[in-house]
């Protein structure tokens, strides 16, 4: 839905290419599609894995490419692309922070980290992973991981869930490799869901809400990309350390801070080098009439996802000039710039 209901309406056929990992979601789409009355040829669905990209990336009749996904697979899109001479939009990794102020509300903070750390398992690009508390909000450590602890997964009809499993295996246990390489490394686990299962569902790729205090940039589960429902926690003592840290990291998918002050807000939406910045909210994701405009190594390319760069991103620009002179007698040469 990122992708090619705005670039039907601008005008295009598309093809879709979904993650051989959740293709069902992309093959219904399709079919709600047709079903709805779009011409056959507009939408199509193809799978398969990277030959079948290749083989897209490398076909002469694709104008244009958009991705989302991880780094290595989003650098690989946006090279081969444009090698091409393709026009290519790709969205990648993201580590997504959350300043907290210490003048902040306390109950507003913890409510709204609690969802964005761990809800949809932390399988979202826009999931907070970091927390940096400056000052005082250091104490609410303690707090916010005790309301992240009664978050419990579940299946897709257990009313009282908050997330379900993560994707695949392979997926869980990079995810359980990432939190035994954070205790290992000297972070404190306030909350632990490595050892979590499910009732009747054990085989699932269960991870419960997870939370490290004392983190530094230094480790694994700081500079990585976790994709699970882990949240670090980095404590600074003013403001500017904390832009310092999110400035630094490699990703500028999104960030927010939390505060009651409008020179801080106004000092972070100014300086901070992320593309998408969120003040009192958690998960700046904008309206579809804005841009999804991720930074730094969360995004390759010039014109962004949503929006008007969307729009200049699946049209061409077509200048016409036309003159219709008011007689139909040339009045003699004219060797300037100027019509007459």
């Amino acid at each position: 839905l990122w992708m090619f209901p705005l670039a039907v309406v601008c005008g295009n056929t598309f093809v879709l290419k979904p993650s051989e990992q959740d293709p069902q979601t992309p093959v219904l789409l399709a079919e709600l599609f047709m079903e709805a009355g779009a011409p056959a040829g507009v939408l199509n669905v193809v799978h398969g894995g990277r030959e079948r990209v290749d083989q897209l990336l490398n076909h002469p009749d694709i104008a244009a490419v958009s991705f989302v996904g991880s780094v290595p697979v989003g650098k690989h899109v946006y090279q081969t692309a444009t090698a091409n001479m393709k026009r290519a939009q790709c969205f990648a990794g993201a580590k997504n922070h959350t300043v907290v102020m210490p003048d902040a509300n306390k109950q507003h903070v913890i409510n709204n980290l609690v969802g964005a750390s761990v809800g949809a398992a932390g399988q979202r690009c826009m999931a907070i992973s970091v927390a940096v508390f400056v000052g005082n909000a250091q104490q609410w450590i303690d707090e916010l991981a005790s309301a992240i602890a009664e978050v419990k997964p579940g299946v897709w009809d257990d009313k009282d869930a908050g997330f379900g499993p993560l994707i695949s295996n392979a997926a869980k246990e990079r995810v359980l490799g990432l939190i035994q390489s954070g205790k290992k490394e000297g972070a404190t686990c306030l909350v632990d869901g490595s050892e979590c299962t499910v009732e009747g569902y054990e085989q699932g790729h269960w991870i419960g809400p997870t939370v490290f205090s004392d983190v530094t940039t230094t480790m694994r589960i700081y500079q990585e990309e976790i994709f699970g429902p882990v949240l670090c926690c980095l404590c600074v003592d003013s403001l500017d350390e904390a832009l310092a840290i999110v400035n630094d990291n490699p990703y500028g998918n999104g960030t927010s801070i939390f505060t009651a002050s409008g020179a801080a807000a106004r000092k972070y939406q100014s300086e901070v080098s992320v593309g998408q910045v969120g003040i009192n909210v958690p998960i700046p994701v904008p309206l579809p009439f804005f841009s999804f405009t991720g930074w730094k190594n969360s995004f390759f390319g010039d014109l962004h996802a949503y929006g008007k760069q969307a729009v200049r991103f699946y049209t061409e620009t077509k200048t016409i000039t036309s003159r219709w002179p008011e007689d139909s007698i040339p009045a003699g040469p004219n060797l300037t710039i100027n019509l007459r």
